[in-house]
C-alpha cells in the first residue's frame, strides 16, 4: 500500500513482512523526519509478551507475536492507537528447550499476504489466520510432520509467500506448503539455519536462498530442487543473517568465528568474489545502499565496499546485537540498549543524524518504518510507536 500524505512526507509505505516489502531491509518511504533533539513523539506503547518477533504493518493494522504463561500470542493491533483488534494464542514452549529461558519467545515475524497472516513458532508450528478476524484458516506442526531437525535455539525464519507457496526454513533446503490449504508441496530433511528465505531472480530462473546449519543453498521454489550450494560453517552451526542480493551476486555473513563473502552463482556452484572477516553479522542482516554494505559487525556499525569487500568506515561501539533497516538514504538502527539512531547511508563517512533512548530491556529486533511511524520492541515485550512524519 502506497499513499501520499503531506508535502514533506512524499511517500508512505506498508511493511507487510520480514525486512519489508522487497524483503531487503529497505523501505520506499521518503520524507520522514529525523529532526528531533530529545526523540520523536511517542504515540503509544503496548505489551505483547516475550520474544524477538518483528512487526508487520499493513494499512492501519500491526501484527506481531509474543509469549507469556505457556502460550504464544499473535497480536493484531491498531497501528495508529495500539489498541488490540484481535489476538490468537496457542500452547508453545517459551524457550527452555531452545537455549534457555533468557532467549524465550517467538523469533519469526508474521507475513501478511492476500488477506491472511502466516506465522511460524519456535517449535516449527505454522498457521494461516484471517488478517481481519484472526480466525484460523489452517494450522499444522510442519517440523514434526517432515521430521526436520530443530536448530539449537529453535525455528526462527519468517515465512515467505512465493506465488501460491509458503516457503519455510524447515529442513536443510527448506519446505514449501500450499499457502491456501497448508498441504506440504515439497520438503527436505536435516537441519536448517536461522535465516529467513530470501527470493531472487537470476536470468529467467526464480529462486529462493536460505541458510542451513552448514551451508547457504538456493532452490527452485516450484519443486525444491537445489540450484546451487556453498559450504559455510560456523561455531555452533549458527547461520542467522539472511543472504542478500546485488544483481547476480549474493552477500553472506555470519558471526561465531566466520565473517562474510560475496558469491557469484554459476551453474550448481557459487564462485567466491571476495571473502574476509570485516563483517560478522550475528543475526541482524546487513542492508545494501549506494554501493555500500551497512551492517552490524559483532556490535559495531560498519560499512564495506560491495565490489571489493574493503572496509569504508567503522563507527564507535554501542550497537550490541541491535538491528537496522534503511529508508530514504538513511539507516535506522535500534541498539541493544534501546537507543534509536539515524545515520546517513553514506559509504564515504559515518554521519549520525539523530539519537534517542526509546526502550528499556534487551532490543535485538530491527525497527520497522511504516506510514510515517517507527515501531520498535524489546525482548521483554514492550512495543512503542513513534511519529516521524514530516511536518
Amino acid at each position: 500500500m502506497f499513499a501520499a500524505t503531506s508535502a514533506s512526507l512524499c511517500l508512505a509505505a506498508d511493511w507487510p513482512q520480514w525486512r519489508g516489502p522487497a524483503r531487503n531491509g529497505i523501505s520506499a518511504e521518503k520524507g520522514w523526519s529525523s529532526s528531533w533533539a530529545s526523540g520523536p513523539h511517542k504515540v503509544w506503547s503496548a505489551r505483547v509478551g516475550l520474544g524477538w518477533s518483528a512487526m508487520s504493518v499493513v494499512g492501519s493494522r500491526l501484527y506481531t507475536a509474543g509469549w507469556a504463561n505457556g502460550q504464544d500470542t499473535i497480536w493484531c493491533l491498531d497501528a495508529l492507537s495500539g489498541k488490540p483488534i484481535w489476538k490468537w494464542s496457542y500452547p508453545c514452549d517459551g524457550g527452555s528447550r531452545y537455549g534457555g529461558d533468557g532467549y524465550g519467545g517467538p523469533r519469526a515475524e508474521p507475513t501478511v499476504d492476500g488477506g491472511n497472516v502466516y506465522i511460524m513458532s519456535i517449535e516449527g508450528g505454522v498457521a494461516c489466520l484471517n488478517a481481519q478476524t484472526g480466525k484460523v484458516v489452517w494450522g499444522r506442526n510442519v517440523a514434526r510432520e517432515t521430521g526436520a531437525g530443530a536448530p539449537q535455539w529453535g525455528f526462527a525464519g519468517s515465512p515467505l509467500v512465493e506465488g501460491n507457496l509458503l516457503i519455510l526454513n524447515i529442513g536443510e533446503t527448506g519446505t514449501a506448503l500450499d499457502k491456501s490449504t497448508g498441504k506440504i508441496v515439497w520438503k527436505s530433511g536435516g537441519t536448517g539455519g536461522y535465516s529467513s528465505p530470501a527470493p531472487y531472480t537470476m536470468g529467467r530462473q526464480r529462486a529462493v536462498a536460505l541458510f542451513s546449519s552448514k551451508s547457504v543453498v538456493a532452490v527452485n521454489p516450484a519443486n525444491g530442487a537445489v540450484l546451487w550450494r556453498h559450504p559455510w560453517e560456523t561455531n555452533f552451526d549458527v547461520n542467522a543473517a539472511d543472504p542478500i542480493f546485488a544483481g547476480t551476486d549474493v552477500f553472506i555473513s555470519s558471526n561465531y568465528g566466520r565473517g562474510c563473502a560475496l558469491l557469484r552463482p554459476s551453474g550448481n556452484r557459487a564462485q567466491v568474489v571476495w571473502e574476509n572477516r570485516s563483517m560478522k553479522n550475528h543475526f541482524s542482516t546487513s542492508v545494501m545502499v549506494n554501493g555500500g554494505i551497512f551492517g552490524n559487525d559483532d556490535g559495531r556499525l560498519k560499512c564495506l565496499d560491495l565490489a571489493t569487500g574493503n572496509e569504508r568506515w567503522s563507527a564507535r561501539g554501542g550497537l550490541g546485537k541491535g538491528g537496522l533497516i534503511a529508508s530514504d538514504n538513511k539507516l535506522i538502527l535500534l541498539t541493544e540498549r534501546g537507543e534509536l539512531v539515524v545515520v546517513q547511508a553514506d559509504p564515504g563517512r559515518y554521519s549520525e543524524l539523530a539519537r534517542a533512548k526509546i526502550l528499556d530491556g534487551t532490543c535485538w529486533t530491527h525497527p520497522v518504518l511504516a506510514n510515517g511511524r517507527i515501531y520498535a520492541r524489546s525482548h521483554e515485550g514492550d512495543l512503542v510507536c513513534l511519529d516521524v512524519r514530516g511536518k
